[in-house]
């Protein structure tokens, strides 16, 4: 017995060892918590902390790394829909390159376009039940909007690197598998800003542990996505029919 316990010490510990290679290879995690603190112009002076969801935080390589992110057995279909005259998500992430869907889901036209520099399109009139679709070739923040109602508003943020995460509702963020190697942190978020404007000329040093940043504090700006032109850069027209 003692023969056949001991012929499977060797084996068993080149598998662990072969296990722990493999999660090394994927990479640690890195987190922060965003503390996000709404600002008052009138006294020109951060308060109490507020809603702190939707804060994006990425990883920029400053190397090429010597692994890569496994490719998807399948490829994502990105899509954001538009019904009840709302954009759904409001905020989505996607890679560089990637080409997104427009589904019109309401039961009336709508016209998507963006003027901002991360992509300017303009999908022009479509009907229900149609879908147009946009490649969002570079990184960079677009804005969206429908030319018809001005309620409906949303962002692509468009990324060259997939280590990202989005923020809870409580601040908390993490990218998972980040690779050992130096990175640029980059946070961007629709109504804040980090109080720190030097905190994104950062490097971030990953090894093989877990990375934790720490608490990374914003103060509220003005709403990116209110008072927006239409597609003529004029302001809209008073809609005739609430129903439209």
């Amino acid at each position: 017995m003692r023969r056949l316990s001991g012929s499977f010490t060797v084996p068993c510990l080149l598998l662990l060892g072969l296990c722990a290679l493999n999660l090394r290879a994927q990479g640690v995690e890195v987190s922060a918590k965003m503390v996000v603190r709404s600002y008052s112009v009138s006294t020109k002076k951060n308060t109490g902390p507020v809603h702190a969801g939707g804060v994006v935080i990425w990883l920029s390589p400053l190397k090429p790394l010597p692994t890569t992110p496994s490719a998807s057995t399948h490829q994502t279909t990105y899509r954001l829909v538009q019904k009840d005259k709302m954009f759904s998500p409001h905020l989505l992430v996607v890679p560089a390159g990637t080409s997104v869907q427009f589904p019109n889901e309401d039961p009336f036209f709508h016209n998507v376009f963006s003027l901002f520099n991360g992509k300017r399109f303009d999908l022009g009139l479509y009907e229900s039940g149609t879908t147009r679709s946009v490649r969002f070739d570079r990184e960079g923040v677009s804005y969206i909007f429908c030319n018809i109602h001005p309620e409906m508003g949303a962002v692509v943020l468009a990324l060259n690197t997939p280590y990202y995460g989005v923020s809870t509702a409580s601040g908390n963020v993490s990218i998972h598998n980040v690779p050992a190697g130096s990175y640029q942190l980059n946070i961007w978020s629709e109504n804040s800003q980090p109080t720190d404007q030097t905190i994104e000329e950062r490097t971030i040093q990953v090894s093989s542990e877990p990375l934790r940043l720490g608490d990374i504090t914003l103060q509220t700006t003005a709403d990116a996505l209110a008072h927006h032109k239409n597609k003529f850069n004029e302001d809209y027209q008073p809609s005739r029919d609430s129903s439209y």
